[in-house]
């Protein structure tokens, strides 16, 4: 019986995608909206929690080394297999914990495990779509991180009122189960997918760099060359100082608003629910608009630093949160800022594929997002001792404000960083790291 071909099969994959990255942040961000009651069974101090964040972290740096490379050597099938099976038990393993060494313990296990997504999502796409696709593509599946916490801020209430926390870690854990079975029936690359269509696969493979197109995309490369290039340096600098500004809006923001505007996190707050929902926009947006560049004309690697700067001009608007007067001005600006920096994201991760050849992108993607995670163990030490210095003064909104101010000129910074980093940069040949 022959398998019947379906157009356009390039965004069933990224569909696939955008699915294992929204469970992915799911899992990851229901420990900051239960925060406040874990808080009170174990006695947590911001410190206390402040290590368990870095439990994950530190764990997501090492596995983000080791599933780059596991990908890149085993393929996208089976890398995609193993990462989220591993990351699925350890989440549902949080039901077990009982205090904060057990909930650490299960934090380096969903930090070893879902470390494996984004080098799997990257590569994913360098996979299945032509160059000009790649940032909206990116941009779609980048989306899933925003929906993931949407789709927290709405079932983690809801299981915990009809039942306790530990069943929000069971029924949420057993997602990733569901999601492997499509992603075992619909995915392949597309050499061997028989229900693509010739004329989509002629239109993926002549979008890419024919040095990208081998039969079945497995090449050992030397993973220190990596190392010795400026592409690689840029794709580092943009992931390490960047991605622990994420983890803190992620990690803190209930809290915060928690704190701050005595928001019950026991119901389903639309504060919350607005400003990671504009992330879905700045996701899918931030990749559109370089990819409209690129169809434009524009030279690939100029629309993506183009785009870069822009988001980074935008992001300096968060420091105006300190000023706000009420809730709602707080919620447009953290709004804005998260939106800017998925735009920000979505691009940074589309330069790896431009600038390397597909058989490389898992590799690079582990290493810069290591790199991020390194950046997320520290970035959380100075805010736990920040907020707990100023909310031992009486004044915790004083210390988010300083942190506030961080974020909005990080991203500046990044970028000049970037741009001279890659002013002669062009595509990085598969030749030089074989």
């Amino acid at each position: 019986m022959s398998t019947v071909q379906i157009k356009n099969y390039r965004w069933i994959v990224v569909a696939l995608v955008f699915l294992a990255t929204t469970i992915n942040y799911l899992d990851r961000q229901i420990i900051g909206l239960l925060k406040p009651i874990l808080e009170t069974e174990f006695n947590w101090t911001e410190t206390d929690y402040a290590r368990i964040v870095m439990a994950f972290t530190a764990a997501y740096a090492i596995g983000l080394g080791l599933s780059g490379w596991l990908i890149d050597k085993t393929g996208t099938k089976l890398g995609y297999t193993i990462t989220i099976v591993f990351w699925s038990v350890a989440g549902m393993l949080h039901a077990v914990a009982r205090g904060a060494v057990g909930f650490g313990l299960a934090r380096i296990g969903l930090g070893l495990g879902e470390a494996g997504n984004f080098p799997a999502a990257v590569k994913t796409v360098a996979e299945w779509f032509p160059k000009k696709e790649r940032g909206l593509a990116t941009g779609i599946f980048n989306s899933g991180t925003s929906v993931g916490v949407v789709l927290a801020l709405v079932l983690v209430p809801w299981i915990l009122s009809a039942y306790g926390w530990q069943e929000v870690f069971w029924i949420t854990g057993g997602l990733g189960f569901v999601w492997l079975i499509f992603w075992l029936i619909f995915y392949d690359i597309p050499a061997r997918q028989k229900r693509l269509t010739s004329e989509e696969f002629l239109l993926i493979t002549n979008g890419q760099e024919k040095e990208e197109n081998l039969a079945d995309g497995h090449v050992s490369i030397q993973w220190f060359k990596l190392f010795t290039l400026p592409q690689t340096w840029a794709f580092i600098t943009g992931k390490a100082l960047i991605d622990p500004i994420f983890w803190f809006f992620l990690f803190w923001l209930p809290s915060y608003f928690s704190s701050t505007y005595n928001l019950d996190l026991k119901k389903i707050s639309p504060e919350l629910m607005i400003i990671y929902t504009a992330t879905t926009v700045g996701s899918i947006g931030g990749g559109y608009f370089s990819s409209w560049l690129i169809k434009a004309g524009w030279p690939t690697l100029k629309a993506r630093k183009t785009a870069l700067f822009i988001f980074a001009i935008l992001e300096v608007s968060i420091i105006l949160a300190q000023f706000a007067t009420n809730v709602w001005m707080v919620v447009a600006l953290i709004s804005l800022a998260v939106a800017v920096h998925q735009a920000w994201a979505t691009n940074i991760f589309t330069m790896a594929s431009d600038l390397f050849p597909k058989q490389a992108v898992s590799s690079v993607v582990g290493i810069g997002g290591m790199a991020g995670a390194v950046g997320g163990i520290f970035f959380p030490m100075l805010v736990g001792d920040l907020l707990d210095t100023y909310k031992a003064a009486g004044n915790l909104s004083a210390g988010y404000n300083i942190l506030f101010t961080i974020c909005g000129f990080t991203y500046l910074i990044v970028w000049t960083i970037i741009h001279f980093l890659t002013r002669k940069a062009k595509l990085v040949e598969l030749n030089q790291l074989i």
